[in-house]
């Protein structure tokens, strides 16, 4: 009992609370009774106080564990946390800018020359380089930026986009 306080502080330091840090260092101090009990024949409980520290520390972390468990999971009645949980999709509203977004891009390419539009699909569909990109169009390296550059320019107008 002359360590009750230290050993409080110890497990509320753990777990947060002081009423949970209480019942912790109860059922600790009922474990130290049982252990001394199993070894008072043998006398091999040499550091009765440190034992106790450290099923306090055990016990204190097998409640914050909990806890956080507890925590982590929402049940069907907590609406209020519901709005916490990130949707898997996006919203309906996004969803359909996104598919007006992607029919714009897609008109925006078939607008373009076969080598510009192929020269930015490569680029930056294909991760090619611009070198590669001319290599495989049969063009300078000046020209193959040139088709890329254009061509982004032609699909960010389409688009309404600035950048």
């Amino acid at each position: 009992m002359t360590h009750r306080t230290a050993l409080l502080n110890y497990a509320k330091d753990i777990v947060g609370e002081r009423s949970l840090a209480e019942d912790v260092v109860q059922d600790a101090y009922l474990r130290l009774e049982r252990a001394e009990k199993r070894h008072a024949a043998d006398n091999s409980l040499d550091e009765p106080l440190a034992y106790l520290f450290k099923i306090v520390r055990n016990l204190a972390l097998d409640v914050r564990q909990r806890l956080n468990r507890e925590r982590g999971h929402l049940t069907l009645g907590d609406a209020a946390g519901a709005d916490r949980i990130p949707a898997d999709r996006p919203d309906p509203e996004s969803q359909a800018i996104d598919r007006d977004q992607l029919r714009l891009l897609q008109a925006a390419l078939d607008e373009l020359p076969r080598r510009s539009r192929v020269a930015l699909e490569m680029h930056r569909f294909g991760d090619y380089r611009i070198a590669d990109i001319a290599a495989h169009l049969g063009v300078s390296v000046g020209t193959a930026h040139a088709l890329v550059v254009d061509a982004l320019d032609h699909c960010k107008s389409r688009l309404g986009r600035r950048s």
